[in-house]
């Protein structure tokens, strides 16, 4: 499909949008009713997340067709909106508003083709379930800064989650890319040109396909190159990694954050860490964008408290 983001979106619109459509219609399988929206308020609603969605995958992953859509890319979205701790309502809407997405491109791909396109998004309510049994969501924006992470990190049951704790921590990565790393990653030491201090340097590739560097301190990275020297990968999973932070937290008596909690003190962090080396507070915010695989500075903002959705 040509056109910008908010021409495709409206032609989709065409394809879901039933005025006046009966309820009895738009839940009876053999309607042709059947998933329709006959609201023009919830259409709307609908509609800025499919806009939102397809300035997120022409500025992340290079898409400028709605048809080109996968469930990767679903995925991906959801886990980019999670980062920022929505609300349980906001990810909610998303998860509709795509699931109203899909039927809208198998509808629209069947009157266009012969043969329509597959579609399938059920990664959307896979993201949902799994924030709502993590308690990454919330009734509101709150900061997920920690006030004393080393001590969380140092209470974790496992070496290797704490580990992956120290990498988020000290390079801002994000839980995917700590999950799995591999030998051939670790791309040695270098000088921070920030700090002007030896640093270890993780090549990552995050969802969107986005590859950069992450620095951690030369003692993160030792032990991490040591681990892959004995070991065929550092691998951990995600929900075992995030039930040991919650727990421990808990035990701790301190308000889990999850572990994107670590990401968001990193940015604290590194944004003074910035500042204290004579850039200025615009020249920070967009440094540390770019360090977390970020293009815009006010995305910065956010972890410090400024903006209150993204």
């Amino acid at each position: 499909m040509r056109g910008s983001v908010y021409y495709q979106s409206a032609e989709l619109t065409k394809a879901i949008f039933a005025e006046g459509a009966k309820k009895e219609d738009r839940i009876d399988p053999s309607s042709a009713y059947f998933g329709c929206v006959a609201s023009y308020k919830s259409m709307e609603t609908y509609r800025n997340v499919w806009n939102n969605l397809g300035h997120y995958l022409k500025e992340h992953w290079n898409i400028k067709d709605f048809e080109a859509i996968t469930d990767e890319h679903i995925s991906a979205y959801m886990a980019y909106k999670i980062e920022y701790y929505p609300s349980k309502q906001y990810l909610e809407k998303l998860s509709s508003a795509i699931g109203k997405l899909e039927l809208a491109l198998k509808r629209y791909t069947t009157a266009k083709y012969s043969t329509p396109k597959e579609y399938n998004f059920n990664t959307r309510q896979l993201h949902l379930d799994n924030a709502r049994n993590l308690k990454i969501v919330v009734d509101g924006y709150h900061n997920r800064v920690y006030d004393n992470p080393n001590l969380i990190i140092q209470n974790l049951s496992k070496y290797e989650h704490r580990l992956a704790a120290t990498i988020q921590l000290e390079g801002g990565a994000r839980s995917e890319a700590v999950t799995l790393i591999k030998l051939p990653q670790l791309k040695g030491l270098k000088t921070d040109k920030i700090t002007d201090k030896e640093v270890g340097v993780i090549e990552t590739k995050e969802k969107g396909g986005k590859v950069g560097d992450v620095l951690i301190s030369t003692t993160t990275y030792h032990n991490l190159e040591s681990y892959l020297k004995t070991h065929k990968q550092f691998k951990i999973n995600y929900s075992a990694y995030s039930a040991d932070i919650r727990d421990t937290c808990l035990l701790l008596n301190i308000k889990p954050q999850g572990s994107h909690g670590f990401r968001w003190t990193f940015a604290e962090s590194r944004v003074r860490e910035y500042q204290r080396c004579g850039y200025s507070y615009e020249e920070a915010l967009q440094g540390v964008s770019l360090e977390m695989k970020h293009f815009r500075a006010s995305i910065t903002e956010h972890y410090l408290g400024v903006s209150k959705q993204a």
